[in-house]
């Protein structure tokens, strides 16, 4: 039982006294599935291309690259179709998009055939966050929401985690294993779609209100948090799995295992600490906690760089680092979609959501483009500049607070047990 302060009894976490629906629960369940699929095939995607279909290395990071840019196009643009044909058809179109892609992927032979796959793959990549997002959103109540995301988060790098497990096994069976890992994504994607259409109510839409997204960009205390979540997801999102492996690798020594063992330890923590973390949060000042969150990753970024100074304990110093970056993104997912819902009028939630999540696609693609060019010349200039990059950050969502509404303040304390 969460205490007055929000404090949380392990007998509490035990049963996962969350107070979600069935509907919801069994949406996770699609969520985790789609995790499944995509961690068993992202570390793999450059390698089959290159190794199992024969591209060259820099086509086989276009097509991949694809997946990305597309999304970063697809993304603003599913907004307006979530708001006039709801969520779950949303979600359905992009679940459908990403297992034709991903599928056309397991079965290009030509380069025009997987930029073709890529793309549609991308399209439904750029869609599925923020259909996903509204989905929950219209599912849990305003004082579950928090609580709802956060047992999202579980789901997804708890799939992640195994998926990249079983990904490891199954692609050293060379090509027909590629091939199988890539049918079995596009497989759980149709699985999420089966659970949407099967367990999901199309929702009652509320009035259309003109505007569109005139009406987003002239929210500033929206436009501000999303600014500022575009920083806090291109380090805390991007630096750990781009920029760090090959500092540790050159700078540290560290060998392909216990690297993967720095992204393993992050989704652990993650899958350990983002359920309690939400109830801690109950009854706090939302941006306090994104600000903790931004703050942890600000720290991390300065324990990677002075990880060398500990000598042969700098590999645990990294390890330490990602697992605080962990921390720092529950800190901070805990409160961003929850606000996003309530900032957003309900007949324009799908353009909110549609647009913070053109943010981190934005984030995810800077974190390589940049910080792969600045760690070429100067790995002190890369973690130095991402840490305060991260402290700017953790003060910029301090002084979002005076703009908000007041009844969007505070995560809610649920009155159900």
């Amino acid at each position: 039982m969460a205490s007055a302060h929000g404090g949380v009894s392990l007998p509490a976490i035990g049963r996962l006294d969350l107070a979600l629906s069935r509907e919801l629960w069994l949406v996770q369940i699609g969520v985790f599935l789609n995790a499944l699929g995509w961690g068993s095939v992202l570390p793999f995607e450059v390698i089959y291309l290159h190794d199992g279909r024969g591209f060259s290395l820099g086509t086989a990071g276009l097509i991949v690259g694809t997946l990305t840019g597309v999304a970063v196009v697809s993304a603003p643009c599913v907004g307006p179709l979530i708001d006039r044909f709801g969520a779950r058809s949303a979600a359905v179109g992009a679940g459908i998009a990403l297992a034709a892609g991903y599928a056309g992927l397991a079965f290009a032979q030509t380069e025009a055939v997987a930029f073709a796959a890529a793309a549609v793959g991308g399209a439904g990549n750029g869609a599925l966050l923020p259909a996903q997002s509204a989905l929950i959103a219209a599912l849990a109540a305003p004082d579950i929401r928090h609580r709802a995301g956060a047992v999202s988060r579980v789901c997804t790098n708890a799939g992640f985690g195994l998926g990249g497990a079983l990904g490891g096994l199954v692609a050293g069976l060379g090509l027909p294993g590629f091939v199988a890992l890539f049918l079995l994504n596009a497989a759980t994607y149709l699985a999420y779609v089966g659970v949407l259409v099967a367990v999901v109510r199309n929702a009652p839409r509320p009035e259309p209100i003109g505007g569109g997204y005139r009406r987003v960009i002239r929210d500033r205390a929206f436009v501000h948090l999303a600014l500022t979540n575009t920083v806090i997801i291109a380090v805390g999102w991007g630096v750990l799995p781009w920029i760090v492996p090959p500092y540790a690798k050159s700078e540290l020594g560290v060998g392909p295992q216990l690297i993967g063992l720095l992204l393993f330890a992050n989704a652990v923590t993650v899958v350990i600490a983002q359920v309690p973390i939400a109830k801690a949060a109950e009854g706090r000042r939302r941006v306090v906690m994104m600000a903790i969150g931004a703050a942890l990753i600000s720290a991390a970024c300065l324990l990677v760089i002075s990880a060398h100074a500990f000598g042969a304990a700098a590999y645990a110093v990294v390890v330490v680092a990602s697992i605080v970056i962990g921390i720092g993104e529950c800190f901070h997912t805990v409160a961003l979609m929850p606000l996003v819902a309530d900032l957003a009028p309900e007949s324009l939630r799908g353009r909110y959501m549609a647009t913070v999540g053109l943010s981190w696609w934005i984030g995810l693609a800077l974190a390589p483009t940049l910080g792969t060019q600045l760690l070429s010349s100067s790995a002190e200039l890369t973690f130095l500049g991402s840490a305060a990059a991260a402290a700017a950050a953790a003060f910029s969502m301090l002084e979002l607070e005076p703009r908000l509404p007041g009844a969007t303040r505070l995560t809610p304390t649920p009155e159900t047990p």
